[in-house]
């Protein structure tokens, strides 16, 4: 048996609460029109890949457990990430027969640029010639639907030279990582400390046919990259600061995700005694932080 959680929210909230549900634990999270009465005709991307909102104001939002999962604490934690109040909510029990499908069916490949893909493993690639990284969504390390991946993926795509050395700290699934060694990097390290999240990533490192070493932050050799890419969340990034600078090479990069709008002047401050840092782009009420380190 298998159990759902619902509860309504305002539409342009609905991706974020969709990929926090997935990070704590949810098989699948359905959109719908709370009013009527059936679960939305299109999932959470259109036919570009783009995230498209819905057309109505308030969303309601199911998410598919399995039967042992504490559901109220998940969606305490979920809450907790996005800084909102707990949401008025209900459970019910659901039989197990169709949840692959039903989980399957809300993803499609998605479009970071026109070069960079993320597609779904049952899913054919919509561009066999772009760069297409096999990531199958439901994990709880990160799919790259948040804003705060798509972000750094961007970032990646549009600056990443070849040859570079990269580290993503706080690597959750890979996908930043994976993305780095699929646009020419030369050596990629990631670091969680999740032991979890090590063996997710390594796992989908190897399905994309990349090398890609990753480790637990207490493992990372003493040693200096090109570019450190860290999405966190702010707090974290503040204490992270003298770390992760004394990682970067001089006249290295950094690139700074997981941060909210209002926090980002903040972040910043935190990184500016070692790095030129400021806003490189924002979606959906976050902010990516980029810079160079001093020489």
């Amino acid at each position: 048996m298998l159990q759902t959680l619902s509860f309504d929210a305002a539409a342009d909230a609905a991706e974020r609460w969709a990929d926090a549900l997935l990070s704590v634990g949810a098989l699948s999270v359905d959109v719908s029109d709370p009013h009527a009465g059936t679960p939305a005709e299109t999932a959470l991307y259109d036919e570009s890949g783009e995230y498209s909102s819905p057309a109505w104001a308030v969303t309601r939002l199911t998410a598919l457990f399995e039967a042992a999962t504490d559901t109220e604490a998940a969606l305490m934690t979920a809450a907790g990430f996005l800084g909102e109040a707990l949401p008025a909510h209900w459970r019910a029990a659901v039989e197990e027969q169709d949840w692959v499908r039903a989980a399957q069916a809300q993803f499609v490949p998605m479009r970071v640029t026109d070069r960079l893909w993320i597609v779904p493993s049952w899913c054919e690639p919509p561009h066999r010639d772009a760069i297409n990284i096999a990531l199958d969504p439901g994990l709880a390390f990160g799919t790259g639907s948040h804003p705060t991946t798509l972000l750094c993926l961007r970032w990646l795509a549009a600056n990443l030279q070849p040859g570079a050395a990269l580290l993503d700290y706080g690597c959750g699934s890979g996908i930043l990582a994976i993305a780095a060694a699929k646009l020419g990097a030369s050596l990629v390290t990631g670091v969680d400390i999740d032991p979890e999240a090590i063996a997710v990533s390594s796992a989908n490192a190897i399905s994309n046919g990349v090398s890609v070493q990753f480790c637990a932050p207490d493992r990372l050799p003493r040693e200096s990259f090109d570019v450190v890419v860290a999405n966190i969340l702010a707090n974290p990034l503040e204490l992270l600061a003298p770390l992760l600078a004394a990682r970067v090479r001089a006249n290295g990069g950094i690139v700074l995700s997981g941060i909210l709008d209002s926090q980002a002047e903040r972040v910043a401050a935190a990184y500016a005694r070692w790095f030129n840092i400021a806003p490189w782009a924002s979606t959906d009420g976050w902010t990516a932080l980029a810079g160079a380190r001093h020489g």
